[in-house]
């Protein structure tokens, strides 16, 4: 049976019920299966908060839905499922604190700033920003639910400028001081490529179409150590 399968047998079970419902389906359905589990609760994580950010500007543009499928290429047989659990996302009465509350549970051998979470607020930031502006209630939506995820004000804000095409500040993008020698900069900028590197979402069971946002946060994070590293060397 394949993921998406598996992920849309997940929902059936809990038709008509509230979407923390879901969350406890998947906690229960696949909880002999660890990968499998990580992959949907990441994947109902990413849908279901794309659908509560939709309801901060109160607009879903197209483009936004194209940012949608970037992320996840689901085949059109599923499309119907898809939406469904965004429907129910949207029209859910709780609110998505509760919500991403309960999502981060999931995440329990995780510590603070865990790279999972991080990954779903990399997704909704690339959806946030798809019609090339992130807008001031999403923008809030997304510091929400970054502290809801324990995530430090400094990690939110590196993650954010990750985003940020006008303007973006290279050393908040690696998390670095104008102030820090080169050598420092460069470690630093290794062990982020290490940590950020495409391959090591597989360790942490997020689905393999999620690559696109991975591959843009390494680029984001060459470009600002290539912005840093010629300012050096003009200095």
């Amino acid at each position: 049976m394949s993921f998406w399968e598996k992920l849309v047998n997940a929902i059936g079970n809990t038709a008509g019920n509230a979407l923390s419902a879901v969350v406890e389906a998947i906690r229960t359905v696949f909880e002999g299966d660890p990968e499998t589990r990580r992959k949907v609760a990441f994947s109902v994580a990413v849908i279901a908060l794309s659908a509560k950010m939709a309801k901060a500007d109160g607009i879903v543009s197209e483009k936004e839905v194209q940012a949608f499928r970037d992320i996840f290429d689901f085949p059109p047989s599923e499309a119907k499922n898809v939406a469904r659990l965004y429907n129910l996302a949207r029209q859910d009465v709780a609110g998505y604190e509760a919500y991403a509350a309960k999502l981060s549970t999931l995440c329990s051998t995780c510590a603070a700033n865990c790279p999972i979470l991080e990954d779903v607020l990399d997704g909704l930031f690339h959806i946030a920003k798809a019609d090339e502006l992130i807008h001031e209630k999403e923008m809030n939506f997304l510091h929400h639910i970054a502290e809801i995820f324990q995530m430090s004000e400094v990690r939110f804000d590196q993650i954010a400028a990750r985003h940020v095409s006008d303007g973006r500040d290279p050393y908040k993008v690696l998390g670095v001081s104008p102030a820090d020698d080169f050598p420092t900069i460069r470690r630093h900028y290794h062990v982020l490529v290490s940590e950020h590197h495409p391959d090591r979402l597989i360790s942490r069971g997020v689905p393999e179409e999620f690559y696109v946002i991975a591959n843009e946060r390494m680029a984001a994070l060459n470009d600002a150590y290539a912005a840093i590293e010629k300012e050096r060397r003009a200095a």
